[in-house]
């Protein structure tokens, strides 16, 4: 199961990346289509100057407020000038920047695989299970990483759509395909913020950081340099696991209020609001995605049975000792972790229902 899922993986990494290779081959229609909007605005300006006239249109410009009957707020504002650098912020500087950081951060774990390698454990498994995430700790963990990848993509193709999709696809399926997306967003963000609220509540006591984890973070995780392969002692999460899920609840809950804010612009939101709340949103998701790359890359291919704990609930005796030796000597003597404990029979003699019925 553990390959099938690399397998797929792999499939929508390729997939993401010849998407964006192909708006290099799009970039000249792109411009060509570009530059005929272009020349469609220019006559639409030149109508409406004529028909207002240029007095009234360079005082619009200048943002003078007219009068309305509206009584939301800058509703005399007709164009908002200011707006000018919130697009140059979002479409000059961090649209490009972002997309250079999501392929540096796969073009690194890429070398990472190529140069250092997986890290493998020391020695041979021996068949012995230690429990590690029961069925509720993994249903959070997949339903997080569901929603986080579908907002992922739904976002990344609001944002670089236009760039290497809709120059390629016809108008009709081009504006589904952005509706859709955008819709999933919407409706799938609030979603997002319960799920994380769950993992707050759920893990936050075993993700608190000590000196263990400073030691961990000083020898690289024994994942690379004179430590590669040490496997530095870590209690049930490591240093890194600590700081892949803060990263999760903070930029996590940056994103989600940022998204509120542009959710339901029912709250008196000025133009003001919505634009930073659309750049907080952007780099909050950004960061979110970065560092997540990183966290799958762990999981699929940078370590050994990573990923066993996550599919089955339970870990290798090896694995355990190697990755987390301060956690395995808690509860290696635990009745659950002992050979030939069955769960429903003891569960059963207790007079209890047993999770595997549950």
């Amino acid at each position: 199961m553990t390959k099938r899922i690399q397998h797929w993986f792999t499939l929508l990494a390729t997939a993401f990346m010849l998407m964006f290779t192909l708006s290099a081959f799009a970039s000249e229609g792109a411009n060509t289509s570009t530059d005929n909007e272009r020349l469609g605005e220019s006559s639409v300006q030149k109508e409406a100057v004529g028909f207002a006239g240029a007095d009234y249109w360079r005082m619009v410009k200048d943002g003078q407020e007219g009068y309305t009957t509206s009584k939301s707020p800058e509703h005399g504002v007709l164009i908002s000038v200011p707006g000018q650098t919130w697009y140059v912020l979002k479409e000059k500087w961090m649209s490009p920047l972002g997309a250079l950081a999501i392929f540096g951060s796969l073009a690194m774990v890429t070398l990472a695989y190529v140069v250092v390698g997986p890290l493998k454990l020391s020695k041979p498994k021996t068949g012995r299970k230690i429990k590690r995430w029961s069925r509720i700790d993994r249903a959070l963990h997949w339903s997080m990483a569901f929603t986080f990848l579908t907002l992922a993509f739904s976002g990344l193709t609001l944002v670089y759509g236009k760039h290497f999709l809709k120059p390629i696809l016809p108008s009709e399926l081009w504006g589904w395909i952005i509706y859709a997306a955008k819709q999933y967003h919407n409706y799938m963000g609030p979603i997002f913020f319960l799920l994380l609220v769950a993992v707050l509540v759920k893990w936050w006591r075993k993700s608190i950081f000590n000196m263990v984890d400073v030691r961990w973070f000083m020898k690289m995780g024994g994942m690379v340099g004179k430590h590669k392969g040490t496997h530095p002692s870590a209690g049930f999460s490591n240093g890194g696991e600590k700081a892949i899920y803060w990263l999760l609840i903070c930029f996590g809950i940056v994103a989600a209020i940022s998204g509120f804010v542009l959710d339901f612009p029912i709250f008196d939101q000025t133009r003001r609001d919505m634009e930073l709340s659309n750049l907080v949103h952007m780099f909050s998701a950004l960061i979110l995605i970065c560092g997540f790359v990183f966290h799958i890359y762990i999981g699929l291919f940078g370590m050994e049975a990573a990923l066993d704990g996550m599919i089955t609930g339970e870990v290798d005796e090896t694995w355990a000792k190697e990755h987390h030796d301060l956690w395995y000597e808690e509860v290696k003597d635990l009745p659950e972790n002992q050979p030939g404990y069955d769960e429903k029979t003891e569960a059963e003699a207790k007079g209890k229902p047993s999770s595997k019925t549950s």
